[in-house]
């Protein structure tokens, strides 16, 4: 009996691999179709597609036509590219032709354009960035061991449940640093525990909760600052790393109680050089990336703290269990920042 006629598309891989097999070890491709209860026809086809392509697959079909023409996808991506915000379904309504959200999407990803989470970064003006890139040309020279005789500090805030929403912007995965796909933060000054921590390469440093009433007047001042941190953690810490490695800069941000008269003078009096830290640069401080593993350390605790105490004492383990490896990886690749920086001219970067 004849077996019933059977499109070559129609026919899995397995048989078409299988025809093909017969088919180059007896020469009869038609045997091998009726084999496998194939039309010789088709059969002969499949075999004279894979002596021409070398495989069995077939090629793309050409499918339905596009509803969004060259000149329709050229005006999608103006509109994400304008209004980077802006919802999918949102754009859609605004196009000329009446496509589907799901038609918008497939043909943005085909683009390379996805919704993605836009990055939160501080706010950059002009100034900062003049700032920034004074400060890459200034450090452009630097080799490794002047940043192993660099310590690095700062203050950070953690929160009883830190969680932020998301904001979805439309972009490229090479556009994740323009302006438009970034979203600036503001500092915040409502806090459950505030932590300073200083580290260098090869060491990690005492931490400090800093005790202060909050309120007005009631932050980190300059005397607060000396009184919990300097005086009492920083300076024999500072001695100690002085001794191993001869002359350490001090690196801080430009928090008010770090660059008043007050503070600097103490610094002189002490003999322990300043090093310049542009503001608004959290990307310059190779501790940021380490209070970000910290705050991960918290929140996969099992049993989360829910007073102060208890977030007080989980920092101070959370601080311990931090590798000295994740740190030293963090400091040795101070120089890619650098060059971020330089290549950004004073603008945000990856790190």
């Amino acid at each position: 009996m004849t077996p019933p006629k059977t499109s070559r598309h129609e026919i899995d891989m397995a048989t078409r691999n299988r025809i093909v097999g017969y088919a180059q070890a007896t020469g009869n491709a038609a045997a091998a179709g009726r084999k496998e209860n194939v039309n010789e026809r088709t059969a002969q086809l499949i075999y004279k597609h894979y002596l021409q392509t070398g495989n069995t697959s077939d090629e793309p079909r050409s499918g339905r036509p596009s509803k969004l023409n060259d000149y329709d996808i050229r005006q999608l991506i103006r509109e994400v590219r304008k209004y980077r915000r802006t919802p999918l379904t949102q754009i859609t309504n605004q196009l000329a032709t009446e496509v589907s959200v799901s038609t918008v999407r497939r043909t943005l990803a085909a683009e390379g354009y996805h919704r993605r989470v836009a990055r939160k970064v501080p706010y950059l003006s002009p100034f900062h960035k003049c700032q920034r890139l004074a400060w890459a040309r200034i450090h452009r020279t630097f080799r490794p061991a002047d940043w192993k005789c660099t310590m690095f500090s700062d203050e950070c805030y953690v929160y009883l449940g830190d969680n932020h929403g998301r904001i979805y912007v439309t972009r490229r995965p090479d556009e994740w640093l323009l302006e438009e796909c970034l979203v600036p933060t503001f500092k915040q000054s409502t806090v459950r525990v505030m932590v300073w921590g200083c580290i260098m390469e090869g060491r990690k440093g005492p931490l400090v909760v800093l005790e202060y009433p909050g309120g007005k007047g009631g932050g980190l001042n300059s005397n607060r600052y000396r009184e919990q941190v300097l005086e009492p953690v920083l300076l024999n810490f500072y001695h100690l790393m002085n001794q191993e490695r001869r002359v350490v800069r001090f690196q801080q941000d430009g928090a008010p109680s770090h660059r008043s008269k007050a503070t600097k003078k103490w610094f002189a009096d002490h003999g322990i050089p300043l090093a310049p830290h542009p503001s608004s640069s959290p990307d310059l401080n190779p501790i940021e990336p380490i209070w970000h593993v910290l705050k991960t350390i918290l929140r996969r605790l099992e049993h989360p703290p829910t007073t102060v105490e208890t977030l007080r004492a989980a920092v101070f383990r959370a601080w311990e269990e931090i590798p000295l490896e994740t740190i030293n990886r963090h400091i040795g690749n101070m120089g890619h920042r650098v060059e971020a920086v330089l290549a950004a001219r004073g603008g945000h970067t990856r790190f």
